[in-house]
């Protein structure tokens, strides 16, 4: 008689997981999540000559013509030091955003079939692109300690604040991916609102002028989450100021609450995105 060997069943229903349940969930997955961003990371840079120094490349070129463009329309003097390198780290943490949330906001619909065939939290879908996104981010970050000193901006202690701004923005930009992912399962003109949205946002954000310059109206900057995190950035870089304090106390609350708010949607709804996809 042949023994009878027992089979891992995984039974999925419409009740939400517990908090406990979903946690471990996302802990026992973290293998495919780690080689999902290698896919992706791979898969982004396949048969380019340069490989991932276009990651770099990109936001250098970007910075180049911004910095020549908008250093005869800013006053540089307002700038705590050269205006090249006021430009570069904040066009460096915005440019990891853009990608992020522009990616992550479709992820889940863009990988159903994946999803469909070997069952693991979703909520993973979305955080993908944010990983394999850290090594250029890595690059660029290390282009802007090396071109600090050659435009006269010299690191110091200050440089220290790269670490709490990178943490900031890897995990502001995923908590808001998770939502609008989510969203985007129900409603699939987020795909095409997040596009639209990145276009203003980026001029609704301090990434190449000081938020100085608005003066009086430097409050409506401060309520833009993505401000503190790009003000984070220009204290790396060239000095922390009192006045960054309140943006980035937004930032980090905005954060608090998306986290949140992205694990309850996805401990409620994430065995019922199935049906939407």
């Amino acid at each position: 008689m042949p023994e009878r060997t027992s089979t891992a069943v995984l039974d999925l229903d419409a009740r939400p997981s517990s908090w406990g349940v979903a946690v471990l969930d996302v802990v026992g997955h973290r293998s495919i999540l780690m080689a999902l961003a290698r896919t992706d990371f791979q898969a982004r840079y396949r048969r380019a000559v340069f490989g991932v120094l276009w990651a770099a490349a990109v936001p250098l070129v970007q910075a180049a013509i911004v910095a020549a463009v908008f250093s005869h329309v800013v006053r540089t003097s307002s700038v705590p030091g050269p205006y090249g390198i006021f430009a570069l780290s904040g066009v460096i943490a915005w440019s990891y955003f853009a990608v992020g949330l522009g990616t992550g906001a479709t992820a889940v619909v863009d990988g159903a079939e994946l999803s469909d065939r070997v069952w693991f939290p979703r909520a993973m879908l979305p955080v993908v692109p944010l990983i394999s996104g850290l090594v250029g981010l890595g690059i660029s970050l290390g282009c802007l300690l090396v071109a600090m000193p050659i435009f006269g901006a010299a690191p110091g202690p200050s440089v220290l604040l790269l670490i709490p701004a990178v943490v900031l923005l890897v995990l502001l930009t995923g908590a808001l991916a998770l939502i609008l992912a989510a969203a985007h399962v129900y409603f699939r003109d987020v795909r095409y609102l997040v596009q639209a949205a990145l276009l203003v946002w980026f001029y609704a954000t301090p990434v190449l002028y000081p938020a100085q310059l608005l003066g009086r109206y430097r409050p409506l900057l401060d309520i833009n989450p993505l401000t503190g995190v790009i003000e984070l950035f220009h204290a790396a870089a060239l000095g922390w100021e009192p006045a960054m304090l309140a943006p980035v106390a937004v930032s980090v609350a905005t954060l608090v609450v998306g986290l949140l708010v992205a694990a309850e949607v996805y401990r409620r709804y994430d065995r019922l995105f199935a049906d939407r996809l």
